[in-house]
């Protein structure tokens, strides 16, 4: 990716964030956060990466919540960048805090076991 494109991705993550977060009313939209934006090598197509908080109900939620509002946001965000063409925002839902959750609680039970069954062996050998 282009220096241009990595700082106007950057830019975009953030400005998207404050606004959702502090401009968008919608009841259905639950903790949500831009994870990353990927935009095209034109910079006329923006791949919003989100990650929400919660079960897979408001995970549904907030996406139906963040689709309704994207004409909004694109609005928003052009009123907030000097940019010559403001992209197109199409949102979609990142996975991998989740996965990286459940890797992490993996590594702790394959810990614990290993810790007791160090214990146990201990125990045999005494």
């Amino acid at each position: 990716m282009r220096y241009r494109q990595e700082q106007l991705s950057e830019t975009i993550a953030h400005e998207l964030s404050d606004l959702i977060r502090t401009r968008m009313q919608d009841p259905r939209l639950g903790f949500v956060s831009v994870t990353s934006v990927d935009l095209s090598a034109d910079l006329r197509h923006a791949k919003v990466y989100i990650s929400v908080l919660g079960d897979e109900h408001a995970q549904k939620d907030s996406m139906k919540a963040l689709e309704h509002g994207v004409g909004f946001l694109r609005h928003e965000l052009a009123q907030r960048m000097q940019i010559r063409y403001t992209p197109e925002i199409m949102f979609k839902l990142d996975h991998s805090i989740a996965e990286g959750a459940h890797i992490l609680q993996l590594i702790r039970e394959v810990n614990h076991e290993s810790s007791d069954s160090n214990d146990i062996a201990e125990t045999v050998e005494e």
